[in-house]
């Protein structure tokens, strides 16, 4: 049996010094730690919509994802456990002691690697500070299941989805909230501009057009589109963006190229010279004050 659990290294700025940063370290009681939070998947639930739950729960503070951080993986007795962590930028709250935990502390990430108990916390602390915690997160997602382009008469850009993409855009719009998307755009297809539609429903967001980033545009010419990214990447908003699976692909690798060629590559926990791209599948793409790509995590599909 696996046991799958969630949790992040939340983070702020520092109040001392704003250029700098503290991360939250709470003590659990019951076990007689200091720990960074999280806490097992509930039945049903996904591992993002754990890790902001455990969050809430355990510190106090509503929270936003960032990159994927690292999957933490040990027994405990028969069972084996899978523990995925995120950075997650703090919002609003303050912490009230309770059964669960009954203190935190806001420490540098140095303090805490020497206060946390377990070398797996430290090992997640290292990956979080690898990288600067202020990357600028966009979300480049596959369009959902439409109908097959040989049995739809009309024109293939109105190709609508069916009834299982319609669900997975639904899904889909529950994970964009946890990373705090509050943008949209979307290569103008019914089926792209669709499978965001229940987010922006949810939130009045419109959904702006962007042609460069459809397949025929990617292949004829990469570089507006990936001005685009970079450009969303910069500005103010987190965008979570609709395009097709052929130019998905090329665009994530394009983009760790660049970045590889700019002197770092980009984390991930999939090959870019190969990014896969499932129908309803989304790139957590994470980018420097730059605009240059600094991690790439892969979502198959929303129930991660």
């Amino acid at each position: 049996m696996t046991i799958h659990a969630a949790g992040a290294v939340l983070w702020r700025p520092s109040a001392a010094d704003p250029s700098g940063t503290e991360v939250a370290v709470v003590h659990r009681p019951h076990h007689r730690d200091w720990s960074l939070p999280k806490g097992k998947v509930d039945p049903g639930e996904t591992r993002v919509d754990a890790a902001v739950r455990e969050l809430a729960e355990e510190t106090g503070y509503a929270a936003v994802l960032g990159r994927h951080l690292r999957s933490v993986h040990y027994r405990i007795g028969a069972e084996d456990k899978i523990v995925d962590f995120w950075a997650a930028r703090a919002g609003d709250g303050g912490f009230t002691p309770g059964d669960e935990t009954d203190e935190l502390r806001w420490v540098s990430p140095d303090e805490a690697a020497a206060l946390v108990s377990y070398s797996s916390d430290r090992e997640v602390l290292d990956a979080f500070t690898a990288r600067p915690p202020t990357l600028r997160t966009v979300l480049l997602v596959r369009h959902a299941l439409a109908g097959r382009r040989s049995e739809w008469a009309g024109p293939d850009g109105e190709r609508p989805l069916v009834d299982e993409g319609r669900a997975q855009a639904q899904k889909l719009a529950a994970l964009f909230a946890r990373f705090g998307v509050d943008a949209l755009y979307a290569v103008p297809k019914t089926r792209c501009r669709q499978t965001l539609a229940p987010y922006a429903e949810a939130t009045g967001l419109a959904v702006h057009d962007v042609p460069e980033l459809g397949d025929g545009a990617v292949e004829r010419d990469d570089e507006p589109a990936r001005a685009t990214l970079e450009q969303l990447a910069t500005g103010g908003a987190t965008a979570a963006v609709c395009a097709q699976g052929d130019g998905i692909p090329h665009l994530v690798s394009a983009l760790a190229v660049a970045a590889e060629k700019a002197g770092t590559a980009p984390t991930s926990d999939r090959d870019l010279t190969d990014p896969p791209c499932r129908k309803g599948s989304t790139w957590v793409l994470s980018f420097d004050a730059e605009g240059t790509l600094a991690a790439a995590d892969y979502h198959r599909d929303a129930a991660f």
